[in-house]
């Protein structure tokens, strides 16, 4: 059974290609080469303001740099986000995109009486995937992962997304080719499984 899928490109550097563009590629070969339908938005390459009041999120217009972005996610059955680990979570600028697109009235809906409301996405899956310099197994173990699970907690979660998986690729700057070649491996795969 294909998919639609949405591989959302969190390296905050646009100027240069960086492990994390190189895994979304292989993700959306994978992908792609098993029939699933692939749409692909690198966060950097996108304008857009920071909200700074609970009014402007609540009842501000989506900047329309950010329309497509929105829809996408709205049309998307398994949403792929990629990222390099910044001070223990993501980047400020994937955060400030996440804030602007998953408003009220799209992501969720407000109800009276209900501290969580009603999750306006869900029949989706998502897959973080997150680079960082230290050991995977020391930022899950010792850290407990905190930024990537409050990304999957409190705003994934939060608006209906589930399941959610996530890969935690560790020790970027010294991987060997071959251990590099296995990762991109691994990401095809999981992009020919759309998981």
């Amino acid at each position: 059974m294909t998919k639609r899928i949405l591989i959302l490109q969190g390296h905050p550097d646009a100027s240069d290609s960086h492990l994390c563009h190189s895994l979304g590629a292989h993700y959306r070969v994978g992908a792609e080469t098993n029939g699933h339908t692939v749409r692909m938005i690198d966060i950097a390459r996108l304008e857009f303001p920071l909200l700074r009041s609970q009014k402007s999120w609540k009842e501000g217009s989506l900047p329309a740099s950010l329309q497509e972005a929105q829809e996408a996610i709205g049309w998307c059955e398994h949403l792929v986000l990629i990222f390099p680990l910044w001070l223990g979570g993501m980047p400020a600028m994937v955060k400030a995109f996440l804030e602007q697109v998953m408003r009220p009235g799209f992501a969720f809906e407000y109800v009276e009486g209900s501290p969580l409301g009603k999750k306006s996405l869900t029949g989706r899956s998502a897959r973080i995937v997150v680079t960082m310099g230290m050991p995977a197994m020391i930022y899950r173990h010792l850290y407990r992962a905190h930024g990537v699970k409050a990304l999957e907690r409190n705003v994934l979660g939060f608006v209906g997304i589930a399941p959610i998986n996530e890969t935690l690729i560790g020790r970027v700057e010294s991987l060997s080719e071959q251990v590099r070649t296995k990762w991109f491996r691994k990401l095809q795969e999981l992009g020919a499984e759309a998981r």
